[in-house]
């Protein structure tokens, strides 16, 4: 028998409105403990979620407040006819972006062309040789899509130039913004705007349509548009809430009868047709339209998706489309081999994972544009963080690194950044380049890194299930249901269900190399004790074939079509020991919650815990912070370095002792990279310390919207071990004062007794960002 994956499970507890909610919305508890399970519990967020085209959205030139500039610059270039150059990227969000604005531009008509750097040679984003290039060749606007927020040197450069830049991106913000006339990132608004998770084409959509309207050409535009900016959205992973959840709805609905030649011609390829004109499914858009365009990017040439979604000539559109799928049939081929060959390495190297708790894998001849897929494969397969690189040269190794959840990737390539020649990313992902000899040292960096971030228990790939359902409960109305929570995607997962206790009656595998798993799974009713029987396949798990007879799986729900008829069918994607082997034996882990009872008992009585620090004497310098990296070269004794996301410093470029995240004793000086989450954890934090010398750079920490605290608190809510609530590291947890934590508790129905009034939760994180603005000054007065 195979072994089973290692996995951790968490399964939501059921809320105990979900009754209520189920009633007030006519739908099944099954859908409304969905909703509770995503924060939604008020009657306001639920209507908004179901029926997103309701939303009230402000004017898109009053949160961006540059689009105003960059459409009257872009205006005076046009009506000159001067020449615009589109900068743009190589994954789907830069050529989605690229092909949108090349549209909008051109429609208006502009003199417009596109330049998308080399992803073998140049790497991600505008460079100087772009800026160059743009000069020689007369060009008066520069404008960026999906890069250029990072890129001080080469906008610094085409200013000196005399060119104009517009810069579109979504990206980090860094320390510095770059000396372009406009910038568009909606890193720039308040964390509650809706606009807040836009992708780089929604960024490029908004700016589209502000121009075609400064000029009015409106009619015939806005849909092809909705339709680039949907298929870049989804592919791009972008969160499927706010403002994307609304345009994304809408523009599934449209693309089955895309009036875009190279759409339809993508669809047909990818046999992604939709019956009955239904709307198309984010699956499809990310599992078969989104991989033809991303493997363009990844091992071919931009320019034929670019040339594919902005094509009036169906013929050229179907031979574009059809090098897109001979492409990805290519990625598909490479991503195989080198995944099986990162295996085969795994496994002959014998590592303890234990002790390592991060995969660094090397080989030359890999191919750079697939590996981020493998490293990702690699997580789901081991559950640890995965960085694997191949020769760019006889002296340089270039890769990808993935993450999982209790680890930042960035925060790790700053923390062995002295090794490095070349890195970016963001907490689950990122890139690097660095010199082969230095790979033995950056190894174990790495190690000390992940020893220090990660224990054991984190060490297991982590599967989030919204609900336990039994096999019964799985019916076309349930089915109907779920559609209402679509599209689904990053911020608004697919639901995931798990059944207790099922037997496997069939089991075989499947596909062109047999690497599939297709089964007949069956459960005893609990009131008839009729036999009901499921469907289900398993991508990518031969490695588990055969299956065990019993045994517990978790799952997504998807239709399946079959000469006419259409059944529901599970999509396995965790699996264990069966509940009842468990019990006759085996202790049951902790995170295998049972969901079965009495609702109302399984709510924890919660008991909030907020201590007052102890007295302690006052720093005597509260300053201001600017180059963080510049004075940690200076600084001399024990210095604690604190802060959401704030970088790692390496041992060799400092001689001080760094504690991070507190101190481990007296301290003399105290590097804040942003506030901690409230007066009480910054006081704690100095009678702990007790620094002498105080520094604030004050970097606003990307603050959670109410309905992602809500479903953090849920989940952290059904983890606890006992009732009682620790309101400080609750705080430190999730980035907010003990006063936001118990008004998101009081939201989710838990009473909270013994703590204070608290305001609403959306006013309790507008005052919390209010917090963050404080200057030193100020803080000295309060502490």
């Amino acid at each position: 028998m195979a072994s089973l994956p290692d996995q951790r499970w968490h399964i939501h507890p059921p809320a105990p409105q979900a009754q209520a909610i189920a009633q007030a919305h006519h739908l099944s508890p099954i859908a409304a403990q969905l909703l509770i399970n995503r924060g939604l519990t008020t009657t306001e967020d639920i209507q908004g979620f179901l029926n997103p085209q309701s939303l009230h959205l402000p004017a898109p030139n009053t949160a961006f407040v540059d689009l105003d500039i960059a459409v009257e610059l872009l205006r005076q270039v046009i009506t000159k006819g001067e020449k615009i150059a589109i900068c743009g990227d190589y994954d789907a969000d830069g050529m989605t972006s690229t092909a949108l604005l090349l549209r909008a531009l051109r429609a208006v008509g502009a003199n417009v062309d596109y330049e998308i750097p080399s992803r073998m040679q140049e790497g991600y984003g505008i460079n100087h040789r772009i800026v160059e290039d743009c000069h020689r060749r007369g060009v008066k606007v520069i404008l960026t899509v999906d890069n250029g927020i990072a890129a001080p040197g080469p906008i610094a450069l085409a200013r000196q130039l005399g060119l104009i830049v517009i810069i579109t991106d979504h990206h980090d913000l860094p320390p510095e913004l770059p000396p372009a006339q406009a910038i568009l990132n909606p890193k720039l608004l308040p964390t509650e705007s809706p606009y807040g998770v836009l992708a780089g084409v929604g960024v490029a959509y908004i700016l589209g349509i502000s121009v075609v309207q400064a000029f009015g050409q409106m009619k015939d535009l806005v849909r092809p548009l909705l339709e680039l900016c949907t298929l870049g959205t989804i592919a791009d992973l972008a969160s499927l809430t706010g403002v994307n959840r609304r345009w994304v709805q809408r523009g599934l609905v449209t693309i089955p009868q895309s009036t875009l030649v190279g759409v339809q011609a993508l669809m047909t390829v990818a046999k992604c047709r939709p019956e009955d004109n239904a709307a198309l499914k984010p699956t499809a858009v990310g599992f078969r339209l989104g991989p033809r365009i991303n493997a363009i990017g990844r091992i071919g040439d931009p320019q034929v998706v670019i040339d594919l979604l902005t094509t009036e000539d169906l013929l050229q559109a179907e031979a574009l489309a059809e090098v897109c799928e001979e492409t990805n049939r290519r990625r598909q081929e490479l991503t195989e081999s080198i995944t099986a060959e990162a295996v085969a390495q795994v496994e002959a190297a014998q590592l303890d994972l234990l002790v390592k708790r991060v995969l660094v894998l090397v080989k030359a001849g890999w191919h750079h544009g697939v590996i981020g897929i493998v490293a990702s494969r690699l997580v789901e397969r081991y559950g640890v963080p995965v960085f694997i690189a191949t020769e760019e040269d006889e002296t340089h190794l270039r890769g990808s690194a993935r993450g999982i959840p209790e680890f930042d990737v960035f925060a790790a390539l700053q923390y062995s950044g002295d090794l490095l020649e070349k890195f970016g990313g963001h907490r689950a992902a990122g890139g690097f380049s660095l010199e082969k000899v230095k790979l033995s040292a950056w190894r174990k960096r790495l190690t000390e890194f992940a020893n220090q971030c990660l224990q054991p228990e984190h060490l297991k790939p982590l599967i989030a299930i919204d609900s336990e359902i039994r096999l019964d409960e799985i019916t076309p109305d349930l089915w109907q249901q779920l559609q209402a929570l679509q599209p689904c995607g990053l911020g608004n997962p697919e639901p995931l269900f798990c059944s207790r206790n099922v037997q496997v009656q069939e089991q075989r595998l499947f596909g062109a190399n047999q690497t599939h798993l297709m089964l007949t799974l069956t459960q005893t009713h609990p009131q008839t004790g009729a036999l009901i029987s499921q469907k289900a396949k398993a991508w990518n798990w031969r490695s588990y074939y055969p299956l065990p007879a019993e045994i517990d799986v978790a799952y997504t729900l998807e239709e399946n079509t079959w000469q006419g008829n259409t059944t529901l069918e599970l999509r396995l994607v965790g699996v264990q020991s069966a509940a009842s082997s468990l019990a006759k034996g085996k202790p049951k882990t902790a995170n295998r919650t049972s969901l079965r009872g009495n609702p109302a008992a399984n709510r924890p009585n919660l008991i909030v815990q907020c201590p007052e620090p102890p007295t302690y004497p006052r720093p005597a310098a509260w300053l201001e912070l600017e180059d963080l990296l510049g004075l940690c070269k200076t600084l001399r004794g024990r210095v604690l370095l604190y802060g959401d996301q704030c970088p790692y410093i390496s041992t060799q470029s400092t001689p001080a002792q760094i504690d991070y995240d507190r101190p481990r004793q007296a301290c003399d000086t105290f590097l804040l990279w942003n506030l901690p989450p409230s007066l009480t954890h910054l006081r704690w934090l100095l009678a702990k310390g007790q620094p002498q010398q105080v520094y604030v750079r004050n970097q606003a920490p990307s603050l959670p919207t109410a309905t992602e605290l809500k479903m953090k608190l849920s989940i952290a809510v059904s983890q606890l071990d006992g009732n009682t609530v620790n309101l400080l590291a609750w705080g430190q947890t999730h980035w907010v004062a003990p006063s936001t934590i118990v008004a998101g508790l009081r939201e989710l129905g838990h009473d909270c007794e013994g703590y204070r009034a608290t305001l609403g939760l959306e006013q309790e994180l507008n005052r919390l960002s209010r917090w963050y603005a404080y200057t030193p000054a100020e803080l000295a007065q309060l502490s």
